[in-house]
């Protein structure tokens, strides 16, 4: 149990390191930027967050769930890697293309396998029960990216920050590959055709993505055209204010799987949803305690965080702490549920994301912006529902089965 626990707070910690990289990434680029620059850049790197998320659900979602021999697992971390390598470089050139008419596009093209590929490191990592490793590289290169974006002059072009910004990862892939390539000696040469193979379960996981992505941005493009931009500003402000909770919700979604597979025996899918279910209701009380602080935040503090934006959205934290705490005890429930039967996900991701999208509408047309807030919180907490009722189906089947194969 002890070393379970270490585990979860080294990934936590490697999860709160990658985005204070992030939002350091950000901050730098735009104080070294002109306005139009930055823009630019900021462009760019909205593009790299979507590629991000769609490479870590093909890739790295399923990586994490791998299961066998300590040989099998080194080959699956040698191939996924390899993989990404290749696909990424394979992107980059296509970016490349458009180097004389986007350069910006073009400096992504030149920087996207390392940026993906150091990112699928820190997933095998964790498959080998190794997120220190992680941890060691996203500490690396957080150190090389804020002073490799400051060395830039006052007005450096955006096609130069985003190449100085995602060469910075130089450093860290190099140590992630040095490392992995001695830990899992012996392994044999990789295979990334085996990611293309149609039982590869980073189908159904880029198909998730796609799917909540798709219903994130058709919530903010219904809420711009029925809401003001001050409505608009003030969810955006409310969910900002909720940003460190998405850190170790992103450690339980792409961390919790290698530490619950290692529970095994009998009554192993139950434990499993136990220790999910344990974690999600202590995500959820921290979900409250957040809001409850951001409640009684002073209106200077508040003011400093969002300026003007603060008064309207410190309305909406109690919605804004609901939804959060019933993404929490979602968050775990999809996580146990991917851990016991896999396939299963899809269709809650798929029926839940529309719904979330119609009670923020709703919501919207009831009670304003206010009424949104609480649609959103309304449908994760239908989505939390949902996979916890699955799960439960899912633990039954197993000891149903587990019996039958006793008679």
């Amino acid at each position: 149990m002890g070393r379970r626990l270490t585990g979860a707070a080294v990934s936590a910690a490697d999860q709160g390191v990658a985005a204070l990289t992030n939002i350091a990434v950000v901050v730098v680029a735009a104080r070294q930027s002109s306005a139009a620059d930055f823009a630019d850049f900021a462009v760019v790197y909205t593009v790299f967050a979507l590629l991000l998320g769609a490479f870590t659900a093909y890739v790295g979602q399923a990586l994490v769930l791998r299961r066998g021999e300590a040989a099998d697992l080194h080959g699956h971390c040698r191939s996924s890697v390899a993989f990404t390598l290749l696909a990424s470089a394979a992107l980059g050139a296509l970016l490349a293309v458009t180097t004389p008419l986007a350069p910006e596009f073009g400096a992504l093209g030149a920087a996207l396998p390392v940026l993906l590929t150091q990112d699928a490191l820190r997933y095998a990592f964790s498959l080998l029960g190794r997120p220190h490793l992680a941890l060691a590289m996203d500490l690396l290169r957080l150190a090389a990216a804020v002073p490799a974006l400051a060395a830039q002059p006052d007005g450096a072009g955006s096609a130069r920050m985003v190449l100085a910004w995602g060469l910075s990862a130089l450093p860290a892939l190099l140590l992630g590959a040095g490392t992995l390539v001695g830990v899992t000696r012996g392994a044999g040469r990789p295979e990334p055709r085996a990611l293309l193979e149609r039982s590869h379960l980073g189908r159904r996981f880029v198909v998730e993505f796609g799917v909540g992505n798709a219903a994130s941005q058709a919530a903010i493009a219904g809420l711009g055209l029925l809401a003001n931009p001050l409505a608009v500003g003030a969810l955006r402000g409310a969910t900002t204010l909720f940003g460190p909770l998405n850190v170790l919700f992103n450690a339980a979604t792409g961390f919790g799987p290698p530490l619950l597979n290692r529970m095994t025996g009998p009554h192993s899918p139950a434990r499993k949803a136990r220790q999910a279910g344990a974690a999600g209701l202590a995500l959820a009380a921290l979900a409250a305690a957040w809001a409850l602080v951001l409640s009684v935040l002073p209106d200077a503090a508040g003011r400093a965080l969002l300026g003007d934006t603060w008064r309207s959205a410190a309305e909406l934290l109690p919605a804004t702490g609901s939804q959060y705490a019933a993404m929490a005890v979602g968050t775990c429930g999809l996580l146990a549920l991917r851990v016991l039967t896999p396939r299963a996900t899809l269709g809650v991701q798929l029926v839940f994301s529309a719904l979330s999208v119609a009670c923020l509408l709703g919501g919207y047309a009831l009670g304003g912006i206010t009424g949104a807030a609480w649609g959103l919180a309304l449908g994760s907490a239908a989505k939390a529902a949902a996979s916890w009722t699955r799960v439960a189906f899912e633990v039954r089947v197993s000891y149903t089965l587990r019996d039958r194969a006793r008679d």
